[in-house]
């Protein structure tokens, strides 16, 4: 037999089902139904006034003096109602429209960005086969072949080689060679060379010629210097270019072009000679030496090797022979 609070606590949790258990489904308001179906048919404005006169003959609602007031109310209520949520959708607009907005900003962003970064790249690319363009393979004396001049190299040295029409003479020609500005060209026409040097030279040890290739030997070119002078030159009579040689201040370094702005070679692919002085046989290399002692001598306005030795012979000659006065002599 069931206890008495058995079936009351069966009968609790039948009319309490379980907080976990979903609530019901709302219910229609059948009158909300029915009113709906007469606002369909009728429209807005037939309906209040049908629903007013079914109050007016319906109920005394009319007879208080606050009747409209309290109506206006209402409708007021129902009017602030309509505006709040149409402020919500507006709002919601809004906020859908900026985050659009926001959304089509970061892409076209995203795309500048990416297109940007792709200019870039074409640009590197671009610049990078420019620069293959303009870095040539050097010719067979290190150096390059351009279309007014060739020059050649070594670690030492740089020979310029300009064409001019045969028979050139040397009055002819116009040569400054400065530290670090070379100037080439024939009198009364625009210059052939005329711009900074890649590197610094020793400017009191370049020479020009006209008629004949420095690129000679470093024994045949000292050899060929019989009078040394700053910018020492000689010619012949059928010139038919001008050869500059240039004398590189630092002689541990490859030149990648004459003068800056124009073509330079890539010195990753020279190919160096081994022509030193040491390779020379002695009585070579001592007449070659002696030669450049006097050169260097002469630009610093100091006597040659033969000049000393006349001086010591001098001096010899004054020491053993004390007795005679040689403050008139005129040594040179």
């Amino acid at each position: 037999m069931a206890v008495i609070s058995e079936v009351d606590e069966e009968a609790q949790e039948q009319q309490n089902p379980s907080s976990s258990s979903p609530p019901p489904a709302p219910q229609a308001d059948p009158d909300e139904e029915a009113l709906a179906s007469v606002l369909a048919k009728k429209g807005p404005m037939p309906f209040l006034e049908a629903a007013i006169d079914l109050v007016r003959r319906q109920s005394d609602f009319f007879t208080d003096e606050a009747a409209v007031t309290k109506v206006v109310r209402a409708v007021n209520a129902a009017k602030e109602k309509v505006d709040a949520e149409e402020r919500l959708k507006k709002r919601a607009a809004d906020e859908a429209a900026k985050a659009e907005k926001r959304l089509n900003e970061a892409a076209q962003k995203a795309a500048e960005k990416t297109e940007a970064k792709d200019q870039k790249t074409e640009a590197a690319a671009a610049a990078k086969d420019e620069e293959k363009e303009s870095v040539r393979k050097p010719n067979s004396g290190n150096g390059l072949d351009l279309d007014n001049y060739s020059w050649t190299q070594t670690l030492q040295e740089v020979t310029v080689s300009i064409p001019v029409p045969q028979g050139t003479k040397s009055r002819f020609v116009t040569c400054e060679i400065k530290k670090t500005h070379l100037k080439v060209g024939l009198r009364g026409q625009p210059l052939i060379i005329d711009g900074d040097l890649y590197q610094p030279v020793k400017a009191e040890d370049c020479f020009w010629s006209i008629g004949m290739f420095l690129r000679l030997p470093l024994v045949q070119i000292m050899l060929l210097l019989l009078e040394l002078t700053s910018n020492f030159h000689w010619h012949t009579e059928d010139g038919k270019f001008i050869s500059v040689l240039l004398t590189k201040q630092n002689q541990m370094e490859w030149w990648k072009c004459v003068v800056k702005g124009d073509p330079e070679i890539d010195t990753q692919k020279v190919e160096p000679e081994n022509s030193k002085l040491s390779d020379l046989d002695p009585e070579t290399r001592q007449t070659v030496e002696k030669m450049m002692f006097d050169q260097r001598q002469k630009s610093m306005g100091l006597p040659t090797s033969d000049e000393m030795q006349k001086q010591e012979i001098l001096k010899k000659f004054m020491a053993q022979h004390p007795e005679m006065d040689f403050s008139r002599a005129k040594i040179g």
